[in-house]
């Protein structure tokens, strides 16, 4: 039997230990993920990596929590209006799950800082409202051969996919060109669809189950009911992966 569980994680953890064995729960365990955003996409994306076990999360956000952030932001509640959102959402998480090691840390991404902030990470959780920062994540994430698991939601729709560098598309190949900035809609129901999508290839991506969204964009219509993929392949000539698949 493998003895890098304690019994108390045997017991917390048990049901879907009953999926992928002690040695997929060892994997969570010792995995660091670092998720961007402690809003809509990182609350229920950090909740149920929390609540899996994963073994160290890193919380990135530089705002405080507002009255507007409540429909959605689901790591924060009323009394937390006015506090920085990782504080909020490091309390929320440790209360969820004291076995695990949860980190804050408050501050703007940026060119300069982001391949310091992302470390000895083994993913980032993608949880940004901008374009910008997300192509920051995703440079560093190819430079570093790690995983970006990507999310964005637009009022009832929202899309996910998961950039493993060597094999397929990173976040440059599907979208060549930063978006404008703007205030978007968003129902909070639609970034609970997809963070907790993203929380799944997490921990497919750490355990080896399944078949990852590497080649896929998954599309969600929450008007509809109706999910969607599109597949997708890497670009020729993009500036941060080149367009190769090595698998």
């Amino acid at each position: 039997m493998s003895s890098g569980l304690t019994p108390g994680e045997r017991e917390r953890y048990g049901r879907q230990i009953l999926s992928f064995g002690e040695e997929g729960q060892e994997r969570l365990k010792r995995a660091h993920i670092m998720v961007a955003g402690a809003g809509g996409l990182g609350s229920p994306a950090a909740i149920y990596l929390a609540v899996a076990g994963v073994g160290r999360l890193t919380l990135i956000d530089h705002d405080t929590v507002e009255s507007t952030n409540l429909n959605r932001q689901i790591l924060h509640g009323d009394a937390d209006q006015g506090r920085p959102k990782v504080e909020s959402g490091v309390d929320t998480l440790r209360a969820l799950n004291p076995l695990i090691q949860v980190e804050a840390r408050r501050i703007t991404i940026t060119d300069e800082n982001v391949a310091g902030l992302i470390g000895t990470a083994d993913g980032i959780v993608d949880a940004m409202d901008n374009y910008s920062v997300r192509f920051m994540l995703n440079r560093v994430a190819h430079e570093r051969g790690i995983a970006l698991f990507h999310g964005a939601v637009r009022g009832f729709h929202g899309q996910v996919t998961t950039c493993v560098p060597g094999r397929g598309p990173c976040l440059a190949c599907l979208f060549p060109r930063v978006p404008p900035k703007e205030v978007f809609p968003v129902v909070g129901v639609t970034p609970g669809v997809i963070g907790c999508i993203q929380a799944t290839e997490v921990i497919k991506y750490l355990t080896g189950e399944g078949e990852l969204l590497t080649d896929r964009l998954l599309l969600w219509d929450g008007l509809a009911g109706r999910m969607e993929e599109i597949r997708v392949a890497p670009r020729s000539g993009c500036p941060v992966c080149g367009g190769k698949e090595t698998r």
